[in-house]
């Protein structure tokens, strides 16, 4: 039960808010020392980690392609488009992008969206083109509220979506854990399936959300110009 004292390093550091890198580095080097383990096995456990999950620092290669794209215009470009389409606001469109994400993650297609690959240069850009054709130009709360939502939008569909795939990684760690450690024997079938009544839930409710924050950006928009009479009386 000593091992158990690195989720204590994890979670001092988080909140004296130290770099995360650091804070899970210290936390793999505690455990490996209480359990036992040699300075080099250590390090030979971070190497492995490493090697076996290199195909998460892939995204480093789009960001090159992103920057030369939104250097050209992308960002511009996704604007104009949405500001054309009057029927499309700020939170159908996240909505929808929702629904996407969620979908294509449920059939395990997980790098197709993404904060640096679709949030940043599309999706933002296009919700806050909606949302500058209703309000004109957006002050910085609104701008920012957007971004969150946007980012939201991603995360949750991904989060709840993944799981519905049997050969995602989470799954097949669940599967693992609970064979080695419990001796039952789970399927991945099941986990998948019993992920599709809270994937629902998740669509509905943050769906829900996304559609609400038009009616918010409305009261907003309201606030802000109510702010702005008194400045320019003075």
């Amino acid at each position: 039960m000593w091992v158990l004292l690195a989720i204590a390093v994890v979670v001092v550091g988080f909140a004296l808010r130290l770099n995360s890198m650091l804070v899970v580095t210290a936390a793999g080097i505690v455990a490996g020392l209480i359990g036992g383990l040699s300075p080099v096995k250590i390090l030979n456990a971070f190497g492995e980690g490493f090697a076996g999950s290199r195909s998460v620092t892939v995204f480093i290669v789009t960001l090159p392609v992103i920057g030369l794209i939104e250097r050209y215009g992308l960002q511009q470009q996704a604007r104009k488009l949405i500001g054309k389409l009057a029927v499309v606001t700020t939170g159908r469109l996240l909505a929808v992008y929702l629904l996407i994400r969620q979908g294509t993650a449920a059939l395990g297609l997980t790098s197709i969206g993404g904060p640096a690959q679709a949030v940043r240069p599309l999706v933002y850009p296009m919700a806050a083109g909606a949302a500058e054709r209703r309000y004109g130009k957006l002050p910085e709360k609104l701008q920012e509220k957007i971004k969150g939502f946007a980012a939201s939008a991603d995360t949750v569909g991904l989060f709840f979506g993944e799981d519905i795939f049997v050969a995602i990684g989470s799954i097949l760690l669940i599967t693992g854990f609970v064979d080695a450690t419990y001796g039952l024997q789970l399927e991945a079938i099941d986990i998948a399936l019993w992920a599709i009544p809270t994937g629902i839930c998740a669509l509905l409710i943050h769906g829900a959300r996304l559609l609400y924050l038009d009616r918010q950006l409305d009261n907003l928009a309201a606030t802000a110009k109510a702010e702005a009479k008194p400045e320019v009386a003075k």
